[in-house]
Formats: C-alpha cells, structure tokens, sequence
C-alpha cells in the first residue's frame, strides 16, 4: 500500500527541515512547495494526500487556504503559525482547516495531528468525493446499482462520524447517515422522502437552506439548547441534490469561551492597579518640585496608564457585546447623535486642517437601540477617518433612509486598504499592513463597531482603494411605524 503523500507548503527554514525529516521517519511520502507555483505542479502531477501549510506562505497562508478548499472540499490542511494568534485560530476554523499547530511544538503533536487529519478525510471526504460524485451522478443511477453495491455504500454512509444529509433538488431526504440522526434526535423512518424543512424543524437548519444560495458561504453554525455546536457546510452534487455535513465543534466553542472568560477577568482584575498608578502620578508633583526631565518620565507614564486603560475597556466593552449583555433598547434619533460626536470630535478635525462635508436628510426616521452604543460605534468610524486622513484632505459623511433601513457612509482621503486584507479589517487586533507605527490603536475599534452593529440587527462593509481614500457603509433598520 502506498504511503499518504504530504505537501509541506513552507518558506526556507529550519522549522520545515524538521518536520520534512519528522514525516519521511513516520513513513510518509513528502514534497516540498516554497511558492504557489510549486505548489501547482505538485498538484498537477500528484493530488496530495495532505498539505502542511506555513502561515505566511504567498504572503498569507489562509488565503491559499480558502482557494485551495474550493478546488478540493475535502482535502486536509494543517497550518502552523510561528506563534498562537487567536483571530488567526477563528479564521482558520472559518476557513475549515483540519488542524492548527504552533510553537512550542513537540514532533509526536505533528504526527499525532497528521494522521488525525488523514483519517477523518478517509471518512468523509475521500468518500464523499471519490464515491458519491462519481458513482451516483444521478438518482436514476443510484437507483439502478446492484442491491450488494447499494448495501456496500450503505454500510459506509453509515460509519461516518459527522452528520450527513442528502437531498434531492425539491428539498426532499434521501439518505440521512445514523450521526445525523443522533444529532437531530429522528430516525431514518420519519426522516427519507420527507421535505428536511418539515422533519427537521431548526432555525439555524432552516437558515443556512435559505443561505445555500450565496456564492461565498464557507461558514455556518447549528447551535441546540444543551449547548452542542456543529459545523454546518452545504455542498451541490450535480444532477442529484446538496449534501449537508454536520461536524461537532462544540469542544472548540467551549475553548473560545474559556479564552474569553480569561481576557474578561484580567481585564477586569487590572482596571484596580491601573487607577492607582494614575492616581499617585497625580499626587507625585503634589508633595515636592519636579525637575523638567521628571516631569517627561512622568507624562509618559500616564500616557502609557491611559493607554493601556483604553485597551482595557475596549476589551471590556468587546466582550459583553459578544456576550449579548446590551439589551438596552430606546427610540433614538441618529442624526442627533452624529451631531453630538461630530461636535465632541471637532477639534481634533481642525487641529488636522481637515475638510468635512456632512449631509443629513431630513426627514431622518429614528430607530430602536442603545444610544451610547451607536455613538460609540459613530465615533469610532469618524475617530478612525481622522487619525487616517492625511492633514489637509477630506472626510464626507452622509446620512440618509433607504426604504425601510437608515444607512449611514463615511468617507476619507487616507492611504486605503489593501484589497487582500479588506476581509480582515473587523477582526479584533488586526491591522492592516500599510498602518504606520506611529497611528495608536489596537485593532480592536471596528470590531467593536462590527458587534455593535449586529447587535442592532444591522450590517457593515468597506470599500476601499489604495491611494483613493476608504468609504464605510452601516445599515441598520429604522423603528417599525405602528
């Protein structure tokens, strides 16, 4: 039997000397790939049993990623980051890699997550892939198998741990694996031949159906009262229906709950000491003359405390919107706010000799939702226009209905995004690469804008074009006249 070939997707260096010298000793064939070319050939000479992926390979790993599943659903990829990034690790799972390594790394983890990867590709994807697509391109070509094949492709329909539907092009079950059934509490009788909307009766279920149209849906989650998650991905089979997997990620909700926990209580745990050092840096000038060197230690270590108690709050603020702890819910009048934080934010516009152009329609209707929340998400997109817009250029902001929602757009003159790296701009404590290093901030202000819009049923988006500036769009529903 042939050994499982391993692509090692790395740039030279002595991480991936080792773990090529790792996977031939454990009996694996292996090939290298240090550019997307390379990577290419590889492909077109040999379909890899596994890719091994650095994150910085073509410049960002998990855009590779991403390509590389929609050519091959099933293919198992392992990426290792030289150090553990979270918003890389909830990217990665977004993405549906097999595996997530980084330093420190011992050789049996490496091996360990290889083969775990291989084996469920056995289960599911290599079936799915090779078995299904090919052999029932059709319903009339399943229905046509010899009872002995019918019965083989049963037995290992049935053994695949992740749940698994099948349906044809009406909506209607034709096979539903015992994972499933488990996983939705039905059996096999009430379920074939019935319409999945009318057996299986579950928003997220009912959810991702409607959303099976979108041309990039990679992602999607079923979440159930006793607090099991899966992960949900519809793919088409052509001329027979969509086949829906189901894979238990519940263990790795649970992880980032923990993670959120620890940033929630250390953040609270530090506020104390942080209003103390700022305290005694107010009283240190009260009880004696200070000499013009002490005073410029001492200013930096207040600017150091208030930045570090922003982050600190923002962090704060982050975590109880994902939590869902804003329930505060009023009439408010956004163009009333937008004024408000426009006059609180006007100094720092003409201090930079900026040009502001604001356009409110009039008649604005209000809406329903927190008012310091949406100011804070209003100040931060205007926060971020200023800090961003070079001195003299030119920020436009425009207010305005539209049908039954309020939309409200932001424009500036600065640098842009990169078009690459737009995807990422909402993800807390990314920064994008042209940033300079003397713009503060942590990345945490446009996903504090993200959470604060979802938590008003709204939606937010960037358009951006190096060198021509960034336009922000926020929609949010206007309040339902009675």
């Amino acid at each position: 039997m042939t050994s499982p070939l391993i692509l090692i997707a790395f740039p030279q260096s002595s991480e991936r000397v080792i773990f090529e010298r790792a996977l031939r000793s454990a009996g694996y064939q292996v090939a290298l790939a240090e550019t997307g070319s390379e990577a290419e050939k590889i492909f077109q000479e040999s379909i890899p049993s596994l890719v091994l992926l650095h994150a910085s390979f073509e410049k960002n790993g998990l855009d590779f990623v991403a390509a590389l599943l929609e050519r091959f659903p099933t293919m198992p990829v392992v990426l290792y980051e030289e150090a553990e990034k979270l918003a890389s690790y909830r990217r990665a799972l977004q993405t549906g890699i097999s595996g997530y390594l980084f330093p420190p790394l011992r050789i049996e983890d490496l091996q360990q997550t290889i083969e775990r990867s291989l084996q469920r590709a056995r289960r599911l994807g290599d079936w799915l892939r090779h078995e299904v697509k090919r052999t029932t391109a059709s319903l009339e070509k399943r229905i046509e198998l010899s009872e002995a094949e019918r019965r083989r492709y049963e037995i290992v329909f049935a053994s695949i741990k992740d749940g698994v539907i099948l349906i044809d092009t009406s909506g209607k079950i034709l096979m539903i694996n015992p994972a499933a059934q488990r996983i939705f509490g039905i059996t096999q009788a009430q379920a074939e031949g019935k319409l999945l909307l009318e057996v299986i009766q579950h928003p997220d279920l009912r959810d991702l159906m409607v959303r099976s149209g979108e041309k990039h849906l990679s992602y999607h989650e079923i979440n159930f009262a006793d607090g099991r998650v899966y992960h949900a991905q519809i793919t088409p089979l052509p001329n027979i229906g969509q086949a829906i997997t189901l894979q238990d990620i519940t263990y790795l909700k649970e992880i980032d709950r923990m993670k959120n926990d620890f940033v929630n209580t250390i953040s609270h745990d530090l506020r104390s000491p942080l209003t103390a050092v700022l305290g005694y840096t107010e009283l240190i000038e009260r009880v004696g003359p200070l000499n013009d060197q002490q005073r410029i230690f001492l200013g930096r270590i207040r600017t150091s405390v208030e930045n570090i108690t922003a982050l600190v709050n923002d962090l704060l603020d982050l975590n109880r919107l994902e939590a869902g702890f804003d329930t505060r819910r009023e009439r408010v009048h956004l163009d009333v706010l937008l004024s408000y934080s426009l006059d609180l934010l006007r100094p720092l516009i003409d201090q930079k000799g900026l040009q502001l152009e604001v356009k409110i329609a009039s008649p604005l209707p209000a809406l329903r939702g927190n008012p310091l929340r949406l100011r804070q998400m209003l100040e931060n997109l205007i926060g971020n226009a200023i800090k961003y817009t070079p001195s003299g250029g030119r920020i436009e902001i425009s207010l305005y209905p539209q049908d039954s929602q309020i939309v409200f757009k932001i424009s500036d003159t600065g640098p842009g995004i990169p078009p690459e790296e737009q995807s990422r701009i909402f993800e807390k404590f990314y920064r994008a690469s042209n940033v300079t290093a003397e713009s503060s901030g942590f990345g945490l202000g446009l996903a504090i804008v993200k959470s604060i819009v979802e938590n008003h049923q709204g939606r937010v988006w960037v358009e951006s074009a190096l060198g021509k500036g960034t336009t922000f769009y926020v929609v949010l529903p206007a309040e339902r006249q009675p």
